[in-house]
C-alpha cells in the first residue's frame, strides 16, 4: 500500500488502473480505502499476458464470460469508478456495461461500452507489427517518420544540413 501512495506521489497520478478480478480484490479495496481511485480491467489483460499465453480474444467461453460478469460486479462493489473491457466479445461487453452503474472503457469490445480507447501508437501508425482487428488506424507516422530520418541522414552526409543558415 506505500508503495501504491509513493507512485502516485511520485509520478503525480490521477489514479491507477489495475489488472484482474476476484483475485486481486483484496488489493483493489486497500488502494480504494487509502483514497486512490482505481479503474478495473478485465478481459485481456496485457500485463499477464504471460498467464494468457497469447493475445486471443478472451471470455468467448461460457465459463470465462461467467467469471467476467462476476469480476465486473465484484469491482464495482469495491470501489472501482470504472472498467476497461479488452478484446472481449461485443455482446458480453454490451451485457457486462448494462450491467454495472459505473462507466466501462472497451478496446476492442465493440461498440456498446461508456467509452472507447485506442493505444496514440498504434492508432497513429508508428507501431507497424501489431494489427489486431479492433485497431484503426488514421496516420501512418512509421513512413513519414521513416522518410523524415532517411531525408536528414542524407542532409548530413551530404553536408547539406546544418546550413550556413542554420548555424552560429
Amino acid at each position: 500500500m506505500a508503495s501504491a501512495i509513493r507512485i502516485m506521489k511520485e509520478t503525480g497520478g490521477h489514479s491507477l488502473k489495475l489488472e484482474g478480478g476476484r483475485e486481486i480484490l483484496d488489493s483493489i479495496k486497500k488502494v480504494v480505502d487509502a483514497g486512490i481511485p482505481v479503474m478495473g480491467h478485465l478481459g485481456l489483460t496485457p500485463q499477464s499476458i504471460y498467464k494468457f499465453g497469447t493475445y486471443t480474444v478472451r471470455a468467448k467461453e461460457e465459463a470465462e464470460a461467467q467469471k467476467l460478469r462476476e469480476d465486473a460486479l465484484l469491482l464495482q462493489e469495491a470501489g472501482c469508478f470504472a472498467i476497461v473491457l479488452e478484446k472481449i466479445p461485443a455482446s458480453l461487453a454490451k451485457e457486462v456495461s448494462e450491467s454495472l452503474h459505473i462507466p466501462t472503457i472497451g478496446i476492442g469490445a465493440g461498440v456498446y461500452c461508456d467509452g472507447q480507447v485506442l493505444v496514440m501508437h498504434d492508432m497513429l501508425g508508428i507501431n507497424t507489427e501489431f494489427k489486431p482487428r479492433f485497431l484503426r488506424q488514421y496516420l501512418n507516422l512509421h513512413e513519414q517518420i521513416t522518410g523524415a530520418v532517411q531525408q536528414y541522414v542524407t542532409d548530413v552526409k551530404a553536408k547539406d544540413f546544418p546550413s550556413e543558415a542554420e548555424s552560429y
